[in-house]
């Protein structure tokens, strides 16, 4: 390991975790900011994104050592007292694990939709805002075997500081790419055959009714209002029927349910 002792805040070496909270407001360009012990092993294993320099309390170091096994053996690993960290980051940081990681080049979706294997099972978030929303998706299409995440361009970034943690570093593990059209998306599924879902509480079809059959596709909306209503109408509707009374569930949760109906862990 190339381990690096930081005793001053204003080190330049340091320079790209100051103010994390801030920096995550105005954006970091092509670099984005993961947290804790199991995202930076998500990261160091990545074929996609690349560790560029490691930010560890000195007491969180050997519990570090085979995590950081995977790494770059020049990879930066800079160690700090847990003052020194906190004035860094501009909180108080009780994880003490942070790494900047490079985003590199967005896959092209069309070159993505070729690397799918036969009866894929892919995820379509549209429009969603909120990033423990997007983080609990990713997180919930990786338990669920899900092969690839499709967002549309109105969707919040999933390589977001929080996003990529509360997705326990499942951003970073399954394939994602970015579309602008929507329409011309659903185009390009059904010249590949997938069966195309819309889940919506006023879905036409119970989703215990129906089956996965070769490539599908799983659209989830924001949360109030939902999908848009042209989207649906170019495809089937599911519902997930619950008691009387109540008729939405949080986007993250319809998620869970929908692709554990829809996993196939066989494959």
């Amino acid at each position: 390991m190339n381990l690096i002792r930081i005793e001053d805040p204003a080190d330049p070496r340091v320079a790209s975790f100051l103010d994390i909270r801030e920096r995550d407001l105005v954006g970091r360009r092509d670099r984005f900011v993961a947290e804790g012990k199991v995202v930076l092993g998500a990261l160091l294993k990545s074929a996609r994104f690349r560790a560029e320099s490691v930010l560890v309390l000195e007491n969180r170091l050997a519990g570090l050592e085979e995590t950081l096994r995977d790494a770059a053996s020049d990879l930066p690993v800079h160690v700090v007292t847990s003052a020194v960290m906190d004035r860094i980051a501009g909180f108080h940081m009780h994880r003490g694990i942070l790494a900047i990681g490079h985003k590199g080049e967005m896959p092209d979706t069309a070159a993505l939709l070729d690397t799918l294997p036969e009866s894929a099972l892919v995820v379509v978030p549209i429009g969603i805002a909120n990033h423990d929303n997007m983080g609990a998706i990713f997180r919930n299409a990786a338990a669920f075997a899900a092969d690839a995440v499709f967002l549309d361009g109105t969707c919040c970034d999933p390589l977001y500081r929080k996003a990529i943690r509360v997705s326990v570093g499942a951003a970073l593990r399954l394939p994602f790419s970015v579309f602008d059209d929507a329409a011309d998306f659903i185009a390009r599924l059904d010249a590949r055959g997938f069966s195309q879902f819309a889940l919506s509480p006023t879905g036409a079809l119970n989703i215990r009714d129906v089956r996965r059959d070769g490539n599908t596709a799983l659209y989830l909306g924001t949360e109030g209002e939902g999908l848009p209503a042209e989207l649906m109408s170019r495809m089937q509707t599911l519902r997930i029927d619950m008691s009387a009374g109540f008729d939405s569930l949080n986007v993250a949760a319809a998620s869970a349910i929908a692709l554990h109906r829809f996993a196939d862990f066989k494959r």
